[in-house]
């Protein structure tokens, strides 16, 4: 299993958790309201009957404290009384200032009776009142608190994710630029003396095609130098022909590579297409794309690279003939430390996006892929200026 792999077993370990405490937040609330609203109907059941007692009192007779209380003791739950035409006869613990408009009562009793199914008072009279209520504040906040905190926690979370993010991509540029600096710094030295070596090769009269061979690839070392020296810093973009860049890298890695790879260059040969291109690290790119196009294919099949323009971008799309990318992992595989191979750190494809995305602005995507078929890659650049020869 590659790194990324694990890394996203942990976060998704991680929001699977995160879930979990939240609904659990939520069946907590939502069987404490229960319990509460169980609590709240026996407190008006009590109250209503306590009114019964007092309305069937004789005039003179007096209210016990006990009684006086419980009548007194609701300030929470809004409460209506009617009779049975539901003719509202008193209220309590209603908004005092809307209280005074009829509309608003009405509307209040409308709610109650939705709400909550009426507690009935039968007096020895034969007539019958309702009490009709809802919710007290306290209920209700309690309904909505787990859902409340959920948002805030989740705000909070995603801030912290973001400026997590950050300083890790953050942390990743200054990782890039110290290997990669360090990388040059240490190819410096042994490129100087293979550059000695083949002048004493020259000096001592050695095979011409031996010291044009060696002094190619120390030119290659130099290049591949200057690519790691350019990372990490903000490379300089120039005017450059894309076509030839192109061209250029094919035929490096056509003298390298097994014969049993063909390469297809699917463009007009004969038109120059100028973008802003830092032309070393743009190579690197098109040298990975391929390397890994091999890889996948095993060092046997075809490497086809197409170029087109479309209004004001260019497209280019490197396609081989592999064992393919599940679809799963489109977007993983330019992540780093993804590989499927045994040896590697993965990061082939990660250097890939961070030259086309951070350095040329451009776009790079898996365009398509099938399993055993092989895969598209699309690069975009955006187009500065088309020249015909």
């Amino acid at each position: 299993m590659n790194i990324y792999s694990k890394r996203q077993k942990y976060k998704f370990g991680i929001f699977i958790t995160a879930i979990i405490i939240g609904i659990g937040f939520i069946l907590y609330a939502g069987k404490l309201s229960k319990e509460i609203a169980v609590q709240e109907r026996e407190k008006i059941e009590i109250w209503a009957e306590s009114l019964k007692e007092t309305s069937e009192m004789p005039l003179d007779a007096e209210i016990s404290q006990t009684l006086y209380k419980i009548l007194l003791e609701n300030k929470t739950i809004p409460v209506i009384l009617s009779d049975e035409n539901l003719n509202i006869i008193t209220h309590r613990n209603l908004n005092e200032k809307k209280a005074e408009k009829p509309e608003y009562i009405k509307k209040k009793l409308k709610t109650m009776r939705e709400q909550h199914e009426p507690i009935i008072i039968e007096y020895l009279a034969g007539h019958i009142n309702y009490v009709f209520y809802e919710d007290s504040i306290l209920l209700r906040n309690l309904y909505y608190y787990p859902y409340f905190q959920i948002i805030v926690i989740s705000f909070f979370i995603a801030i912290s994710y973001f400026a997590f993010n950050s300083s890790r991509k953050a942390e990743e540029n200054q990782l890039w630029a110290g290997m990669s600096k360090e990388t040059a710094h240490q190819l410096g030295t042994p490129i100087s003396s293979l550059v000695a070596w083949v002048e004493l090769l020259k000096l001592k009269n050695s095979d011409p095609k031996l010291t044009e061979e060696v002094s190619k690839d120390i030119k290659r070392l130099e290049t591949i130098t200057e690519r790691f020296s350019g990372i990490g810093t903000s490379p300089v973009l120039i005017l450059n022909d894309l076509i030839r860049v192109i061209n250029n890298s094919v035929s490096y890695l056509q003298s390298r590579t097994s014969s049993k790879v063909e390469y297809i260059l699917n463009f007009n040969k004969h038109l120059e297409l100028f973008v802003p291109l830092n032309e070393s690290l743009f190579e690197w790119v098109i040298e990975n794309m391929c390397k890994n196009a091999i890889d996948a294919m095993q060092g046997k099949g075809k490497i086809t690279i197409s170029v087109f323009e479309k209004k004001d971008k260019i497209y280019i799309d490197i396609q081989d003939t592999g064992k393919g990318i599940p679809k799963s992992s489109f977007k993983t595989v330019f992540k780093p430390g993804y590989t499927t191979k045994k040896r590697g750190w993965g990061l082939g494809l990660s250097l890939v996006k961070r030259i086309i995305e951070t350095y040329h602005k451009g776009k790079i995507f898996v365009k398509s892929s099938e399993i055993e078929k092989g895969t598209i890659f699309r690069i975009i650049l955006n187009q500065l200026e088309t020249k015909h020869r």
